[in-house]
């Protein structure tokens, strides 16, 4: 974990209540895929954790939806504004698993998965990916996996675009090992369609983000853990339903 001072470089609008904030500044604390930030706002008591969509020497991509006041506030954070963030955070997902990795991301549970195939696509991996949302007004990231080369399944509650229905009803066949990020009732849903084994990444309220707090603890198969400490990410065979 590392505490710095990022200056913000865009602040866009991508989809219904969905944007994309982009960030300069020492970004050498993240080493994996599927870690998060913790952002400090203005006028807000608690941090805002969000989950890291793209990351290079000096810039952070970040993506988050609009779902109450201190997002809604991110929304104004004009380029050049600076933030006080705390990077690093979370274990993220192990990419030596697999051969044939299926990436499965439900609404903000997408951003994670662009990461993660990037490097497993250095690793020397092909994975593919399915994307799910409630509606076609809410889709996106789709044209920017399909840019890396891999195959791309999107699914859609109320059928509007691609595959009518949940992420479960749009899986390709072929795949041995798989990694997920979104609601809970979407992981429910995946542990119990897939055979094999996979690695789930946990949304969850965080107080402090770095595992002092024991607010986002969780029971486990092997004992509680914290979320932000001892997750975001956790296997298949260690999760309880």
């Amino acid at each position: 974990m590392k505490q710095t001072t990022l200056t913000v470089v865009e602040n866009a609008r991508l989809a219904d209540g969905i944007y994309r904030l982009r960030l300069a500044g020492d970004t050498s604390a993240i080493t994996a895929p599927g870690q998060f930030v913790n952002l400090k706002l203005s006028g807000f008591f608690l941090r805002r954790p969000i989950s890291v969509c793209d990351w290079s020497d000096g810039e952070l991509t970040l993506i988050y939806k609009v779902l109450g006041h201190g997002t809604e506030a991110m929304t104004g954070m004009a380029p050049g504004t600076e933030l006080d963030v705390l990077t690093g955070l979370g274990n993220g997902y192990d990419i030596s698993k697999s051969t044939k990795p299926l990436l499965i991301g439900g609404g903000v549970g997408v951003p994670p998965m662009y990461f993660l195939a990037k490097k497993l696509i250095e690793s020397g991996q092909r994975p593919c990916v399915v994307l799910g949302f409630n509606t076609k007004d809410e889709v996106f990231y789709e044209n920017e996996f399909k840019a890396l080369g891999i195959d791309v399944f999107v699914a859609t509650v109320d059928g509007s675009y691609g595959v009518k229905g949940f992420v479960t009803d749009a899986f390709p066949d072929d795949y041995d090992y798989f990694y997920t990020c979104g609601p809970l009732p979407m992981f429910k849903a995946v542990y119990d369609k897939t055979q094999c084994s996979g690695q789930f990444s946990f949304e969850e309220r965080m107080g402090c983000g770095f595992g002092a707090c024991m607010g986002c603890s969780c029971k486990t198969k092997y004992g509680n853990k914290r979320i932000c400490k001892d997750g975001p990410v956790l296997v298949k065979e260690e999760i309880i339903w």
